[in-house]
């Protein structure tokens, strides 16, 4: 889909408020609420817009322990692949995991209640997968920039 100036200035107001309503979005842009709504829809519908989300405070959550996780495969059959990738994609502290070049295989980024929450997670769970040789845990100690907004 090619974006024109309007598309692009519908998504940065709906990235910093989902909550806008078609009126006031439509008003900001310079369309009338008819245009913006089939503007917005088609993007929606040509998968420009994934989904529309709540930023929750991982603190006010009681989830204090962030980490960036470095993980190297021993085996990288597609059946050890499998396993792994499956298993992050469904481990709700996994947070976001990313194929990578360098000397890791797959970046983490793990959020936990605290450290006795992430040793479970390495113990209990990581470092029991198969595919998994070894893992180098970064320790999350301020954020300095968090944005889920892409520029547009």
């Amino acid at each position: 889909m090619e974006l024109d100036a309007r598309d692009r200035l519908i998504l940065k107001f709906l990235q910093a408020d989902c909550r806008m309503s078609n009126a006031d979005l439509a008003e900001q842009v310079g369309l009338s609420p008819s245009a913006c709504w089939r503007k917005t829809r088609s993007l929606e519908e040509s998968g420009v817009i994934e989904s529309y989300r709540a930023r929750v405070s991982p603190q006010a959550v009681g989830l204090g322990f962030q980490a960036l996780v470095h993980v190297q495969l021993t085996r990288h059959n597609p059946e050890h692949l499998n396993e792994f990738i499956t298993a992050m994609e469904v481990r709700p502290e996994v947070l976001d995991c990313y194929a990578t070049t360098g000397q890791a295989d797959y970046h983490l980024r793990v959020l936990c209640k605290d450290i006795a929450a992430y040793n479970d997670f390495l113990e209990g769970f990581l470092f029991r997968l198969s595919a998994v040789e070894s893992a180098q845990t970064n320790v999350v100690l301020k954020e300095i920039k968090r944005n889920p907004s892409v520029p547009v």
